[in-house]
């Protein structure tokens, strides 16, 4: 019997030992997921905090080009008003339009260039068999 008690005693103390050892082992891999999981969360809380800080840039900046563009609205309505009230000449305007149309088909005749054509002369067109040959040329051909 008491080699029975002791056979027990002897039992119970071998599994108490494998039983602290895997406990430790899986302590490991426990601390280990727990840490993992606290940079989860980190990473998470960082990127909240980015998200919020974009949202806050953009709606600064919208705030910013609002206010912009209405003191540019304001600036062309002064000067929009200055305008009319200061020069209400429709002679002095007419001259004045006429003026720079002239003088825009004067840089064109001075340069001898004219913008190109989206369409061939009514003379001989480019679809025509004898375009760019000389009548020389012609001649030659045939």
């Amino acid at each position: 019997m008491t080699n029975l008690i002791l056979a027990a005693v002897a039992a119970l103390i071998v599994g108490i030992v494998i039983g602290v050892i895997f406990g430790r082992s899986g302590q490991g891999s426990s601390l280990r997921q727990r840490r993992a999981e606290q940079q989860a969360e980190e990473v998470r809380n960082e990127y909240t905090r980015y998200q919020a800080q974009v949202n806050e840039h953009f709606m600064e900046s919208a705030d910013l080009l609002r206010r912009f563009n209405d003191a540019y609205r304001d600036v062309n309505q002064h000067m929009a008003r200055g305008a009319n009230r200061l020069c209400n000449d429709e002679d002095w305007m007419a001259e004045l339009a006429e003026q720079t149309s002239r003088k825009r088909l004067e840089e064109v005749s001075e340069d001898g260039l004219e913008p190109p054509r989206d369409y061939a002369p009514k003379t001989s067109g480019t679809l025509s068999e004898d375009f760019g040959l000389k009548k020389g040329d012609k001649a030659a051909e045939a």
